[in-house]
């Protein structure tokens, strides 16, 4: 040794060096996964047998966990998350489709969305059966969508129903473009707004639900960057990124924004759907490298969830990585022999990755499974990297969906507990600034049992607009701007800044908004006296299917106001709305509408609205015109609604008040009706002399008030308007006088004719009688 000129110590540490990677436990243990070889039928159909030319890879399902698709030389299906022998999946021989190549594929909730030689073919996995896809009739490569597992409510499943088609590598502006509302069975061609002014070739469109955008990724001078299809974005690009060779787009789950796109030798990541794009960095020991084309690594497989990375290598390298706000390198894991042409890696949960490798039985015609599984939290832990500053975070929203609507606010909580000693930064995010503003404070909120601090994340979202902070120009209604009556999505993300790898279990705290509908909302009308109350009616009859007439000059069934040829009888619904509202004709009216939210009152509505006589009684006008309503435009009436998209038509989406200064309607007829009630004006209906029930149609047509298109129907009885007069007043009160005078005089002339006790008998009967006449023509002129 000496004679070498190497001195003792410098041999010692260098054989302390080696020993911990003599001693470094293997990354996993295979085994190999199998059953009994009893298949089901499922999915087991003679046909022609799908295979996937490209690097092996898997399809996890987003929402339902333990339903996947491996893309190889076979391409599988399996329920279950891989824990039994798989059957190869084939696609029906009815189809008449030799060697089906599938390129790419796309969950919905309940179908597979499959591209099979340049075709649209539907897997409905609840049913097994397989179906061609209407309307797709041009050639198509790629199939892309979104799946939102929040909640089952509207804004949420809608995304699951979702897809757009297309043919990567085309021109642009002359590749067609389907889009699917129907998981995939019908697609109908989709030119998004912004196509006509791009330049280049298409490397992808895109469904950006978490930005409420269409992205378009263009392809040029090898730098792709992306357009997107409202207002802000839509004025100019994302940063543009390098695309040296073609690259895949994978969206990750959890509607946060983040898209990592991958090839052999290129791997970037936007945390913010496309607007930036950096490539990732990556840590080898104590070596950091900028890029992946800075190493000689091939990735061979990549698998992501809502917070992790991780990619396999061709060189049995496996690097793992964190998704989280800020997040640093990813991390060589280590080497062990996992790699094959057919091997591909998939998380199964938080911290637990599953490097697959399929094996063939050529008995049984099926595919065993060699797994092995890798826990993420134990290698770091060997690794002794940073421990995790952080020992909880969490918040009782997590994984919820909320909705916020027009003109509300909501407060949501997130709790953290640092490590003794350590003091980490929580930060609140959303994925849709442009529309959802947020406030943050953090405030210490008591001590652990260990005497640790215990601190609290106060956050109140809102429409950025609400805020004061927005663009001027998103409230603006031109077509070329986003308007604030839009509803959009955003998602909440509450992580530690800086979080270190090691913080595996130590997942972001994440949320789905919806600036949208509040569906516990509706409106109601106020009833302070009905018909029934001062027994007008009687509900024991209008519970007996109780009918009316409308006469035919009174009403019109198509709504235009013209008299028909025959009265209607109309069969009153007493179980809609109960007993009618009672009204005096001869007093001006606006009903009391009122806001109810999850069944409690919220407030008196002040909002423009808007009524329609359902059976098309006609019988009633408006107290204002557009003149004295002081509208600067022409006002909308329900004619020209009418006319234009029929009967219930007018609402908040079409709604244009004649008070807004960029209506370009002019004011061409001041004296015509204005019909909308509330808002800035005490405009009223006025009814005409009928008396009888009416059944309105109330629509809040306030683009402002509220996201939802709150409306109600109810009844109302019109009382007091008497029959006209027959005879002109002045010729009927001298021929009653005359008559009186007439019979005054025969009372007093016939008693002296007759016995005198009789006559005086007969006069007294005149004279009650005449008296009677007089009351009752007294009473007659009152009224």
């Amino acid at each position: 040794m000496q004679a070498l000129g190497m001195p003792r110590a410098v041999l010692m540490l260098s054989a302390l060096m080696v020993l911990p990677a003599a001693r470094a436990q293997p990354l996993c243990k295979p085994h190999k996964i199998r059953t009994e070889k009893v298949f089901p039928t499922t999915h087991r159909v003679p046909g022609e047998k799908l295979y996937y030319i490209d690097t092996p890879h898997i399809v996890p399902h987003p929402c339902r966990k333990k339903i996947a698709v491996y893309l190889g030389s076979q391409v599988l299906l399996t329920m279950d998350n891989f824990e039994s022998s798989l059957t190869p999946l084939s696609i029906p021989a009815y189809f008449s489709v030799l060697t089906p190549e599938v390129t790419s594929v796309h969950f919905t909730e309940h179908t597979i969305i499959f591209v099979i030689n340049e075709a649209i073919y539907v897997l409905n996995l609840d049913e097994d059966s397989w179906d061609l896809s209407n309307g797709v009739i041009e050639q198509v490569s790629h199939v892309t969508g979104d799946n939102c597992c929040y909640s089952p409510q509207y804004h949420c499943s809608i995304i699951n129903t979702m897809a757009l088609t297309y043919m990567q590598g085309g021109n642009i502006k002359q590749t067609p473009i389907y889009r699917s509302d129907s998981e995939g069975f019908y697609f109908d061609e989709f030119t998004p707004q912004q196509i006509s002014r791009l330049d280049g070739t298409l490397g992808g469109i895109f469904h950006f639900h978490s930005l409420s955008e269409i992205g378009i990724m263009v392809i040029k001078n090898n730098k792709a960057m992306f357009s997107y299809s409202d207002h802000p974005l839509n004025r100019s690009f994302g940063l543009a990124f390098d695309y040296n060779e073609t690259l895949k787009v994978l969206i990750t789950p959890g509607q946060k924004g983040i898209i990592i796109f991958w090839g052999k030798r290129s791997l970037q990541i936007s945390r913010n759907t496309g607007q930036l794009v950096d490539p990732i960095r990556l840590q080898d020991g104590q070596t950091v490298y900028y890029s992946l084309y800075e190493t000689n690594l091939e990735i061979h497989s990549i698998a992501a969830n809502e917070n992790e990375v991780a990619f396999l290598t061709t060189s049995n390298s496996l690097y793992y990585g964190s998704l989280g706000i800020l997040s640093g390198p990813m991390i060589k894991l280590g080497d062990q022999n996992l790699w094959t042409k057919d091997t591909a890696i998939k998380f199964t949960e938080v911290g637990l990755l599953d490097v697959l490798t399929p094996h063939y039985d050529q008995k049984l015609r099926s595919y065993d499974f060699v797994k092995c599984s890798v826990n993420i939290q134990a290698k770091l832990t060997e690794m002794m990297v940073d421990v995790c500053k952080v020992e909880l975070l969490y918040g009782d929203f997590e994984n919820q969906m909320y909705t916020i609507d027009m003109n509300s606010e909501l407060q949501l909580h997130a709790f953290m507990i640092p490590r003794l000693g350590k003091s980490p930064v929580p930060v609140a995010m959303v994925s849709n600034p442009h529309s959802l503003g947020l406030e943050a404070i953090l405030s210490e909120a008591g001590y652990t049992y260990d005497g640790n601090t215990k601190y609290r994340l106060d956050i109140t979202l809102k429409q950025q607009h609400h805020w004061g902070r927005a663009d001027p120009n998103f409230t603006s209604n031109s077509p070329l701007a986003c308007s604030i009556e839009k509803p959009t999505l955003s998602t909440l993300t509450v992580d530690i800044a800086n979080k270190e790898i090691s913080c595996v279990d130590l997942k972001p705290l994440s949320a789905l908004i919806s600036l949208g509908c509040d569906v516990n909302k509706k409106i109601i009308i106020q009833k302070e006296v009905t018909a029934c109350d001062e027994q007008i009616l009687d509900a024991e009859e209008l519970q007996q299917n109780y009918s009316y007439i409308l006469e035919k000059e009174a009403h019109d069934p198509r709504f235009l106001g013209k008299p028909t040829d025959a009265d209607r009888e109309i069969l009153y619904n007493y179980q809609q709305y109960g007993c009618p509202i009672l009204i005096y004709y001869d007093h001006p009216w606006r009903p009391v509408v009122e806001l109810w939210e999850n069944n409690k009152f919220v407030e008196e509505v002040d909002a423009e609205f808007v009524l329609l006589e359902m059976n098309g009684l006609f019988t009633y006008s408006y107290l204002l015109t557009a003149k004295t309503a002081h509208c600067i435009t022409q006002p909308q009436n329900w004619t020209s609604n009418i006319k234009d998209s029929g009967p219930y038509s007018w609402s908040r989406e079409n709604y244009i008040s004649c008070y807004d200064p960029e209506n370009d309607a002019p004011l061409l007829w001041p004296d015509v009706e204005y019909q909308v009630l509330g808002g800035p004006t005490e405009n009223k209906m006025v009814f005409n002399k009928r008396n009888g029930i009416y059944v309105f149609f109330a629509t809040i047509v306030d683009p402002y008030y509220s996201y939802c298109r709150l409306s109600v129907s109810f009844s109302v009885y019109v009382y007091g308007a008497l029959p006209e007069r027959m005879f002109v007043e002045a010729p009927c009160i001298l021929l009653l006088e005359f008559i009186a005078v007439m019979t005054i005089f025969l009372a007093y002339i016939i008693p002296k004719i007759l016995h005198p006790e009789r006559g005086a008998e007969t006069r007294r009967f005149w004279v009650a009688f005449w008296y009677r006449c007089r009351a009752r023509l007294q009473a007659c002129m009152r009224s």
